[in-house]
């Protein structure tokens, strides 16, 4: 159902409750999500986004209820992905002459998603649509995180229409960020920051610092996901400056795979030594077979430090260990620190591996791996103990 965010813009999305994993099965979204689509209506009237690809019947329909669809002069689309074109071949059986606004790469993902030349203008920053009282201005924000991917202001209203940036993968009613729990919101969006935008972080700072040299006022952000920035906008802005800049906390993770629990219990006496050596430090532990990848990524994210262990299996190591490690690589975190450890049975090459696989994703090792025959007796241990509290004290 649609609802008015301002006297001039109407919200016409769709709210998907029942959404569990997005982007394939890539990332999980256990709290749903909405794709934000919004209406302007001045001396002219503008859709900027639509909605996801299943959506998009329903969305037109909706659509028509709201507004003839002759009476839109121009739609805009901040970002080609599916999520936010997904209802253009449908809406463009209607109005196929409407020009859509959109960067020169978005004209590229556009196409090769539709197969469609439909009335395309290209705009870069700085470029302006005048639809009568207020003004489209239009920022590229490339890597933001695809090549194609811009921002649209509307004066007058000081909205920023920020797409992809400032958003998270929550479904609410009402839909904004001062009707919600703030606690799940934060954490939302901190998801969406680690598993989506890490790999960008310089770009986020760079785009943010350009945005702000403007000195554009800003009353709202609406994102194309979740809730809408009505209530003091700028603290999303400041957190994503926060999380861009190397973010950690004073937390050290331990993610490991266990066969038959000896890995298991090398993870847990390796926390007791960092307990002993640091009573400070938040320590969290998780089997990656039995943990959601993407709330992992963001235990990862927090983490000054990361200890992973694997056993050793056909000369390599786990499936989920292995994953997890291709993830953390693609994201290209920065300023952490690691450590490898796992058992045996007879060639060990586990921990050596698992090195090797931080070192590939910018993670600074701090201590030599360490790796116990079977099941680690009462010796053995100690020796994890041990390797915890050197861990912790090389950190220090």
């Amino acid at each position: 159902m649609a609802f008015k965010i301002t006297e001039k813009v109407t919200w016409v999305g769709k709210i998907d409750w029942g959404l569990r994993k997005f982007h394939g099965n890539e990332y999980s979204a256990y709290k749903g999500s909405s794709y934000n689509s919004y209406l302007i209506r001045d001396e002219k009237t503008v859709l900027i986004d639509t909605v996801w690809l299943p959506f998009a019947k329903e969305f037109v329909d909706e659509l028509k209820k709201e507004i003839d669809l002759k009476e839109i002069d121009y739609i805009i689309i901040n970002h080609g992905e599916i999520d936010h074109s997904g209802a253009l071949p449908e809406l463009m059986r209607y109005i196929p002459d409407t020009p859509i606004y959109c960067t020169a790469n978005a004209v590229k993902s556009i196409k090769g998603h539709y197969h469609q030349d439909w009335n395309f203008v290209t705009v870069k920053t700085g470029d302006v649509l005048d639809i009568g009282e207020s003004k489209l201005t239009f920022i590229e924000a490339r890597m933001l995180h695809w090549p194609d991917t811009m921002f649209t202001y509307m004066s007058g209203d000081n909205i920023l229409f920020s797409n992809d940036g400032f958003g998270q993968h929550l479904a609410a009613d009402p839909l904004y960020n001062d009707a919600v729990d703030q606690a799940e919101l934060f954490y939302e969006c901190m998801k969406y920051y680690a598993n989506i935008l890490t790999p960008f972080s310089n770009f986020v700072t760079k785009k943010i610092e350009e945005v702000l040299s403007f000195n554009l006022p800003l009353d709202m952000i609406c994102p194309s996901h979740g809730v809408i920035w009505r209530k003091d906008p700028t603290q999303i802005v400041n957190k994503y400056m926060e999380w861009a800049d190397g973010y950690q906390e004073n937390q050290i993770t331990i993610i490991y795979d266990t066969m038959w629990n000896g890995t298991r219990r090398m993870a847990e006496y390796i926390g007791e030594g960092i307990r002993e050596a640091d009573k400070d430090v938040t320590i969290k532990l998780f089997n990656a077979a039995e943990t959601d990848k993407n709330n992992l990524l963001v235990e990862v994210f927090k983490s000054k430090a990361i200890l992973v262990g694997s056993p050793t299996i056909n000369k390599g190591i786990t499936f989920s260990i292995m994953g997890i490690l291709e993830m953390i690589r693609g994201l290209s975190f920065k300023n952490k620190k690691g450590a490898a450890f796992g058992t045996y049975g007879w060639s060990g090459e586990s921990p050596k591996l698992i090195e090797e696989e931080l070192s590939r994703a910018g993670f600074e090792i701090i201590i030599d791996p360490l790796k116990e025959l079977w099941y680690p007796d009462e010796d053995a241990l100690l020796r994890c103990k041990e390797f915890g509290r050197n861990f912790v004290e090389k950190i220090k």
